[in-house]
């Protein structure tokens, strides 16, 4: 299977990656670029969005929730406005968001770390019902935020550590129980960046570093995995009209001499299985 490009605009850290169900439409970040982008038969669109930007959810067929470096607010695809929400560490100049997924019962989890990376002052938030709770403390580069099948199941990685946790969700979506191990990549040269779990609660991950998204099974076993001429492989997300092509976003960052492969945007029409669909954020 083999990746071609979607987008040819280079990111200098692209992520997020989002497809939404009702306008059949992805959306997608440039987070140290500030951008939020987007491209539909109309052709490329994107908007600045005056700080880092990193994740989104959505909440009805005009609006997505948008994570930046210090706070989450509602934006207006139509319009490009956008308004407060909740403040997001805005009181931690030096940190910045992340990864970010909604959750089976509406909520939204938001990871964050320092935006010169290296110690683990990062935290994953979970906004809920108007709220903003922390759930994870000491995170060095939050990564991975997905959700199972299952409905009850939630994944997340903190990158440097090279392992994937699993965490069971209450019947309102908050953590239950103490993370356990899902996947140990130790000593296969991969790192877990971005994720999302297919039709089948198969763990899709791209690995950052290593041009390639890779699936797991259930149990945490390697399945196969895609490449991607992008070397630094940052997200996947399934879309299109059956869900069914793979998108996955790159980055230019940290690339000595980046050729014209880094940075870009990239689908494959068929990965061979279906995802599901995103969650709609209550907000």
């Amino acid at each position: 299977m083999k990746m071609e490009v979607f987008d040819p605009r280079a990111c200098a850290l692209g992520e997020g990656p989002l497809w939404h169900p009702l306008r059949n439409q992805l959306f997608w970040f440039d987070i140290t670029g500030n951008r939020l982008l987007t491209r539909t038969a109309d052709g490329p669109q994107e908007w600045n969005l005056g700080e880092n930007s990193s994740a989104a959810g959505w909440i009805d067929e005009r609006r997505l929730l948008v994570a930046t470096e210090t706070a989450l607010r509602r934006f207006d695809i139509e319009t490009g406005e956008h308004e407060l929400v909740c403040a997001l560490e805005a009181d931690l100049p030096e940190n910045r968001s992340n990864d970010g997924r909604a959750d089976p019962m509406g909520g939204f989890w938001i990871g964050t770390m320092a935006k010169k990376g290296g110690a683990p002052v990062g935290a994953i938030w979970r906004y809920h019902k108007g709220a903003l709770e922390k759930i994870f403390p000491d995170i060095a580069i939050t990564n991975a935020i997905c959700f199972g099948t299952d409905g009850r199941t939630a994944y997340f990685t903190d990158t440097p550590t090279l392992k994937v946790m699993r965490v069971g969700l209450d019947a309102e979506g908050w953590p239950e129980g103490k993370p356990e191990l899902f996947l140990d990549l130790a000593g296969t040269g991969h790192k877990a960046d971005g994720a999302v779990v297919d039709s089948e609660n198969h763990f899709w991950t791209a690995q950052w570093g290593s041009g390639r998204v890779a699936r797991y099974t259930p149990d945490g076993a390697f399945d196969r995995a895609i490449e991607v001429p992008g070397l630094h492989s940052s997200c996947p997300a399934f879309g299109g009209p059956d869900r069914r092509t793979m998108f996955c976003t790159s980055a230019l960052q940290a690339i000595a001499s980046p050729d014209a492969a880094q940075g870009l945007t990239y689908a494959i029409g068929d990965a061979g299985v279906a995802g599901q669909d995103e969650h709609r954020v209550i907000a």
